[in-house]
């Protein structure tokens, strides 16, 4: 077993055995998603093309560059509508398949990491499509919960807004924003609780997991929130800087949307793997799989 699985990891440790693995094995994991999703990204800039968007720079008229790069936009976006709306319900359509896939895959190379076995990029794909139906079920049904735990509070919300806006502007103002924070911070404990149904399925073949999810996440909630949170914002800030330092050469082009996607796939990844490291943090903490894979390597035949 990889000695950095074997034992509960703290906070830092898991963002550092996190990143260690994305540098280590970055060629396998970057390879799972470019071989799942990188067809995809291909048809949409096949569409992007045949729809009219220039394939290396697409900025508009102006006297100065910001002015060029949101006059493209604005002009792309005029001319070439149909094909963008194509290329996003495709990649939407798609991507709800074949994103999870992926994840799948690369939670089974961690698995395989862990315990010291060895794999392939194809087996392991292999290994993903082999839970396909339970991952697609679970994620659908999870889908379904984060879009009513968004829909539900946000009528609310803009119910009693109203409600109290009539009363007083201020109060409107102000009792839409402690119920904003109030139900975030309530979606994003239930969710997070819930978020490791993902794991159960791939690994521990549980289907729908949310009940081994919710116990796993015992005790742990906080710093699990804490530990998406801060993955969002590293991944966040990659794509906005690269997709903004890139416009400003590219403008709006078939170009530029590869790069992005690019660096899609690559904070896909990382978030795949942390989020890989975290779920098998927690049967560690919780199921003693340590032990249990050092009682079957010393019941092995020497």
């Amino acid at each position: 077993m990889d000695t950095k699985f074997n034992k509960p990891k703290s906070f830092s440790e898991i963002l550092d055995h996190t990143f260690s693995l994305s540098k280590n094995r970055f060629k396998d994991f970057f390879m799972i998603l470019l071989i799942l999703i990188g067809p995809v990204y291909l048809i949409q800039a096949i569409i992007q093309l045949l729809s009219g968007v220039s394939f290396f720079r697409e900025l508009g008229s102006g006297n100065v560059w910001y002015e060029q790069i949101l006059s493209g936009y604005a002009e792309s976006e005029m001319a070439t509508s149909i094909g963008a709306n194509l290329g996003i319900i495709f990649i939407g359509l798609f991507g709800l398949i074949l994103f999870p896939v992926a994840e799948a895959a690369i939670l089974f190379a961690l698995n395989h990491i862990r315990k010291n076995e060895e794999y392939t990029v194809g087996s392991v794909i292999k290994e993903a499509f082999s839970r396909f139906w339970p991952i697609i079920g679970s994620s659908i049904l999870f889908g379904l919960i984060v879009f009513g735990f968004i829909f539900i509070p946000v009528m609310i919300i803009s119910f009693l807004g109203v409600i109290f806006g009539f009363l007083h502007p201020a109060i409107g103002i102000i009792m839409a924003i402690v119920l904003f924070l109030g139900f975030s911070v309530g979606i994003g404990y239930l969710l997070t609780r819930w978020s490791f149904y993902f794991g159960s399925v791939v690994i521990d073949r549980d289907a729908p997991g949310f009940t081994r999810s919710w116990r796993l996440t015992n005790k742990r909630t906080w710093i699990l929130m804490g530990l998406y949170i801060l993955f969002f914002l590293i991944i966040s800030t990659i794509s906005f800087t690269l997709e903004m330092t890139f416009s400003v050469l590219l403008g709006k082009s078939v170009l530029l949307s590869m790069i992005v996607n690019l660096a899609t796939l690559f904070t896909t990844m990382i978030l795949s793997v942390g989020y890989g490291v975290m779920y098998f943090d927690l049967k560690i903490r919780n199921d003693a799989d340590d032990i249990k894979d050092m009682i079957a390597e010393f019941k092995e035949p020497i």
